[in-house]
């Protein structure tokens, strides 16, 4: 059975740092791109940031450009989100999506549409309160 599970949440301070953790099983990431996502109390789901499988790309949203890193490691079959000088606006169920990749160092063009990806986390819960 192929899964998805994100790690690492939790409640950090504003300025605080959180890295999430989004592990494979059931099969290999190693031709996947995996995106990352966000859904905050009564919003839509947003793309936050994805990688290719090769790690030679990512993206990421404006809002995060700067705080947040995205990497992988594709011997442990798993994604990292490095999410620094958090903010309260960043409060909001994360989750890992991955989509087979064209070539390893594709992207989607529209990476932030959740109809390219396939297979989805149940997401991790970051809240970033003082």
């Amino acid at each position: 059975q192929l899964q998805l599970v994100e790690s690492g949440g939790g409640l950090v301070q504003p300025g605080g740092s959180l890295r999430l953790a989004c592990a494979a099983s059931g099969f290999s990431l190693d031709y996947y791109v995996i995106g990352w996502f966000r859904q905050a109390p009564g919003k839509e789901r947003e793309g936050v940031s994805c990688i290719s499988s090769s790690a030679s790309k990512t993206a990421y949203i404006e809002s995060v450009k700067g705080r947040f890193t995205v990497s992988r490691d594709n011997a442990k079959n798993t994604v990292y989100l490095q999410m620094n000088s958090l903010k309260p606006e960043d409060t909001a169920v994360y989750y890992c999506a991955a989509t087979r990749g064209l070539t390893i160092n594709w992207l989607p063009w529209n990476w932030r549409s959740m109809g390219n990806w396939h297979y989805w986390g149940n997401g991790t819960l970051v809240t970033v309160s003082s």
